[in-house]
Parts: structure tokens; C-alpha cells; sequence
């Protein structure tokens, strides 16, 4: 059974920072891509960063410079620093997993809460 644990939400003020962690279990956890989703409220769910299994790294325009993803193959685990938040920051986030062996397996965690607010 695939599971995957973000934690590490909370409440910040604009400018602070926070490290959000996605523990995986159930998968060969390095050769799977790793991302972070986020929904805002009325909003979309939209891309923040993603990282593959070789650990190339991508991420949306509205967080570069701000945020850093990065993975530790050894504990199953993919991290999100988020430095410099801004309310416009505030939403669900999901970690994602992503494999495609001639049919792509995508699994999602819980989502965890970031609230940017002073």
C-alpha cells in the first residue's frame, strides 16, 4: 500500500519560512519523480516543484529564487524550503509521486495547510 506524509504546515508571517516533508512508503521511493502540488482557496491545483529520480529540479515561476525542493533517497523522503513566503503562498500542499513504466502510476499524499499570514 502506497502511502506518502506530508508534514510541516503551519501558520507564518510574510517573509518567514517553512520546510515542509513527505515521507514515502510502499514504493521504490528512488526511482519514482517527486513533486509538490498546491490549491489555493478557489483556485486550481497548480505546480510548485518537482524533482526527478536523478535528481533534476523544476519549478514554478512564482516560486523560483524562494523555494527549494530536494529528496533524501536514504530515508524516503522529499522536502520542500519555502523562504520568503508570501500570502499569495497560502494553500493546501500535496506531495506527489510519479513513476511511468509503459502506463504512468501518479499517487498523492493528504495535503498539508500553509497559511501566510501577518
Amino acid at each position: 500500500q502506497v502511502q506518502l506524509v506530508e508534514s510541516g504546515g503551519g501558520l507564518v508571517q510574510p517573509g518567514g519560512s517553512l520546510r515542509l516533508s513527505c515521507a514515502a512508503s510502499g514504493i521504490i521511493f528512488r526511482s519514482y519523480a517527486m513533486g509538490w502540488y498546491r490549491q489555493g482557496p478557489g483556485k486550481e491545483r497548480e505546480l510548485v516543484a518537482t524533482i526527478t529520480s536523478g535528481g533534476s529540479t523544476n519549478y514554478a515561476d512564482s516560486v523560483k529564487g524562494r523555494f527549494t525542493i530536494s529528496r533524501d533517497n536514504a530515508k524516503n523522503t522529499v522536502y520542500l524550503q519555502m523562504n520568503s513566503l508570501k500570502p499569495e503562498d497560502t494553500a493546501v500542499y500535496y506531495c506527489n509521486a510519479k513513476i511511468t513504466l509503459g502506463t504512468t502510476y501518479s499517487y498523492w499524499g493528504q495535503g498539508t495547510q500553509v497559511t501566510v499570514s501577518s
